[in-house]
């Protein structure tokens, strides 16, 4: 099939190659011309075939929200809109509301995988009415990892977004975990070899993990860490899970405290959040602020 995607950074232009590895034509769009294969939305919208499905990969917010707009007015009844970024689910149903007065379809899709989702495949949690979906289920069958698993259909437009925040709430406390457990192995006199400790981890264990795999990699680079300093940010993600958490009145303490210990991390050169910090720059690419940064 034909998509046209918007917004090829670092996860953007992985999932443009995974698509076309599987065999369909994607036709993309960054601001940055070096990565953009046409120069505006209306040409590339002026590319595709009717109906038209047309994936957004731009930050959550105001240049979604843009993007949205732009598309309302170049797109027909019949196309559908994906949204794959972060966007928080509330802001789903606004956009589908949108887009359906003008007889537009609305999917909402979550998706994890950072820098190595072209090698292993995106888990895709998706959210909207079933038609819709399932025009776009050849371009998520792309995406997904091999296999069972890795897709789901989670439920109405908000239902992506919804359960991919939910999952990184989940990803925020686990982080934290490991990046505890190596605070206190590294502060005792008898543990002399912490890395090994984490790489003995891997196999056989209950807490084995890709998260796990992703820490040793990050020792393996730097011992110590000694290069970075205890400094993680917050996706918003984290937070709009603990909101979520309030508002239905379900407790997340292990997750709250994670979101919280970033927040400290801010305040202080933590040492767990050097831990925190390599595993984020591990799997997503995500910056880090370095020991030399701290000058």
């Amino acid at each position: 099939m034909q998509l046209g995607l918007v917004g090829l950074g670092k996860m953007g232009g992985n999932m443009r190659e995974r698509i076309r590895r599987a065999g369909h034509t994607v036709v993309g769009y960054d601001r940055d011309p070096d990565l953009a294969d046409v120069g505006s939305l209306t040409e590339l919208v002026d590319k595709l075939d009717a109906p038209r499905v047309v994936w957004v990969m731009v930050p959550a917010g105001a240049a979604t929200q843009s993007v949205v707009d732009e598309l309302g007015g170049l797109l027909e009844p019949g196309d559908i809109v994906v949204d794959g970024g972060n966007s928080r689910w509330t802001d789903d149903e606004k956009h589908a509301e949108e887009l359906a007065a003008k007889g537009i379809g609305f999917v909402d899709a979550g998706v994890s995988g950072g820098v190595w989702g072209l090698k292993n495949g995106y888990a895709l949690m998706v959210g909207g009415q079933a038609e819709h979906v399932e025009k776009v289920q050849p371009v998520f069958d792309a995406l997904k990892p091999a296999g069972d698993f890795g897709f789901v259909h989670a439920g109405a437009v908000g239902a992506g977004h919804f359960a991919k925040m939910v999952h990184n709430g989940i990803e925020y406390a686990m982080m934290q975990a490991y990046a505890e457990g190596w605070e206190l192995l590294e502060k005792v006199d008898s543990v002399t070899d912490v890395r090994e400790v984490f790489r003995s981890w891997q196999e056989g264990t209950v807490i084995r993990s890709w998260l796990l795999d992703l820490a040793v990699g990050a020792l393996d680079e730097d011992e110590h860490l000694d290069e970075l300093k205890g400094y993680a940010e917050d996706s918003g993600e984290g937070r709009w899970t603990v909101e979520a958490a309030i508002d239905n009145a379900v407790p997340l303490p292990a997750i709250t405290a994670s979101l919280f210990a970033r927040f400290a991390s801010r305040q202080d050169d933590s040492p767990q959040m050097k831990m925190i910090a390599a595993l984020r720059n591990q799997f997503g690419g995500h910056a880090v602020t370095t020991a030399a940064d701290k000058a």
